[in-house]
């Protein structure tokens, strides 16, 4: 069995950088950490960090594939982001204008969350800790 300490980040590829970008960051508040602009395959790559931890990559390709179908694609199903108070999350998407799903109960933990998704699609959770 390999010795795994922790996931280190996730990758994320975006048909449109800056937007993602602008999301990621101002919306849901995770700061750039390190961007680079990668000449040879046109494409921009973002280290973003949560609470001073790097989570993401954030990267471009020129024209990349949609997701065949949402969320039931094999591979990736949503990424789930903790957060404290569902009320006050939500109220905070609504205000950057992100449309969210209604808060429903987890049945086994009992704890509320909500899905939303990323400017490529890409399914977010927020789940209430």
């Amino acid at each position: 069995m390999l010795a795994l300490t922790a996931i280190h980040h996730i990758a994320i590829i975006a048909s449109d950088y800056r937007k993602s970008k602008a999301f990621y960051c101002d919306v849901l508040g995770f700061e750039l950490l390190a961007e680079t602009y990668r000449a040879e395959r046109d494409s921009w790559k973002g280290d973003l960090a949560l609470k001073g931890r790097y989570v993401i990559e954030l990267f471009s390709f020129p024209s990349p594939p949609q997701r065949p179908t949402q969320p039931e694609s094999c591979g990736l199903r949503h990424l789930a982001f903790a957060v404290a108070d569902i009320d006050e999350a939500c109220a905070a998407l609504q205000r950057a204008g992100v449309t969210y799903e209604p808060v429903r109960v987890d049945e086994f933990t009992l704890r509320r969350f909500t899905f939303f998704r990323d400017p490529d699609g890409l399914p977010l959770e927020l789940y209430e800790q």
